[in-house]
């Protein structure tokens, strides 16, 4: 295959909202190499994750499928018997299959048993975090057996516990580059899947003194200077014409601590568009035309857009995911013209058809709230009785998805929905040990979510 096809490198960062990020308008967050990322690529302004939270939301990317569809419908946490089935198909596995070597970097978060872990799903390789960096050990954990202690993992073993999470995103850049150096003869696909800026927000020394925005500017500065690494790695391996980058989130920010999702209303576990319309920038020196485009995409359609680029077959499960290539390469219009939105548990609170959005839950009450984003991107000048047509239009689409993939508010199964792996006897990965010489015993940090 040698170096026909490119490299591909997908940044998902964890809860970096639609207005954290200076090229998206922040003001006060250091962050110039995703700037310049920005700058010379596509950087999308109605780009969506599948989920306003982690575990579906990443189950999504990875399988190109709404969450109901592949079974993982909330978060999931340390010792839970589920996970993404082995059986889904997968953008590593469908690199593996055009015979590229995989990575991933950082959190899964697909579930924590053996049969869950990445090395079932097409990686060849794993470092970093299973889930997310608030299941470990602080000086507020009471039930140490529910939250055990966090543990470091490197192909399928646990090789540190309680790591320093100020220095974890300087450690993950470091394996990013030892992969990038070792395969740059060839063709490789990373996921890296940052830390930051999920709480508990710790950084490096360095960028927690220049933050202008605390703990969260500072975690917001390192993983930019994490993506600076990897272009400059790219830059001096000279791969990084033959590389294609998408750096994206896996939900909008909390709204706290320092983030934004400025102008968007809503965040992190909610269905409003400040938790599901995430940054997105795609860059590719000369196949990518760099500007803004405000087309609907979600993460969903990366999957068959790879396979697409790729020539590769999708394998034999139905998913949720467009080919996005024409649009991206060719300048063309996207083939996603709907989307609906599942809150955590499988409720489906809203649908966006085009520019129109209808909400039909919020926080497990009943609404009738209709939006034009093109005009109203804030979501809050409501429509719902001047357009009629419209509202019936949209419930229609509502109504089908209801029907394929279920929703709890209605009590509807969905005669499309899979079921995810469940493990028998689960088991921790970790197991707290008064005795065990922790670096850090308890994190001094608390917040959580």
């Amino acid at each position: 295959m040698g170096k026909g096809k490119p490299n591909v490198i997908l940044i998902n960062c964890d809860d970096l909202g639609y207005g954290d990020l200076g090229c998206y308008g922040n003001k006060i967050n250091k962050t110039p190499y995703v700037d310049k990322l920005a700058e010379n690529g596509m950087k999308f302004t109605s780009f969506y994750c599948a989920s306003p939270v982690c575990s579906p939301s990443r189950a999504a990317l990875m399988t190109g499928c709404y969450p109901p569809r592949v079974g993982i419908n909330r978060v999931l946490f340390p010792g839970e018997p589920y996970g993404l089935h082995p059986d889904e198909f997968t953008m590593p596995k469908l690199f593996k299959n055009a015979g590229y070597s995989t990575m991933i970097v950082g959190k899964w978060h697909c579930g924590d048993q053996k049969e869950c872990l990445p090395d079932k799903f097409g990686f060849d390789e794993y470092y970093g975090l299973p889930y997310s960096n608030d299941m470990g050990i602080n000086l507020k954990t009471i039930d140490k057996a529910k939250y055990p202690p966090l543990p470091l993992v490197s192909n399928g073993q646990v090789i540190e516990q309680q790591p320093d999470q100020r220095g974890l995103t300087e450690r993950y850049v470091e394996k990013c580059l030892e992969f990038m150096r070792a395969n740059k003869d060839s063709s490789f696909f990373l996921y890296f899947a940052q830390m930051h800026v999920h709480l508990p927000l710790y950084a490096a020394e360095r960028f927690v003194n220049e933050s202008e925005n605390g703990d969260f500017g500072a975690c917001a500065a390192s993983l930019d200077w994490a993506c600076g690494a990897i272009m400059h790695e790219l830059e001096k391996l000279g791969i990084l014409d033959n590389t294609m980058i998408i750096f994206t989130s896996d939900n909008g920010s909390r709204g706290d601590n320092g983030s934004s999702n400025f102008p968007l209303k809503g965040g992190k576990f909610s269905t409003w568009e400040g938790g599901q319309r995430i940054p997105c920038i795609m860059f590719w020196k000369d196949k990518i035309k760099p500007g803004e485009n405000g087309k609907i995409a979600s993460q969903m359609d990366l999957l068959p857009t790879f396979a697409a680029m790729l020539n590769q077959d999708l394998g034999k499960n139905k998913i949720d995911g467009f080919d996005l290539s024409d649009m991206i390469f060719g300048g063309g219009e996207s083939p996603r013209c709907d989307f609906v939105y599942y809150q955590s548990g499988k409720k489906l609170e809203a649908v966006r058809k085009d520019g129109w959005k209808l909400h039909f839950y919020k926080n497990g009450a009943p609404v009738k709230l209709l939006y034009d984003l093109e005009s109203d991107i804030s979501e809050n000048n409501d429509l719902y009785d001047q357009y009629p047509k419209i509202v019936a239009e949209l419930t229609d689409i509502r109504d089908e998805y209801e029907y394929m993939l279920g929703d709890d508010m209605s009590g509807a199964k969905g005669s499309e929905a899979r079921e995810c792996m469940t493990v028998e006897n689960p088991v921790t990965l970790t197991v707290y040990d008064p005795d065990h010489p922790y670096i850090v015993a308890m994190y001094d940090k608390t917040e959580t979510g």
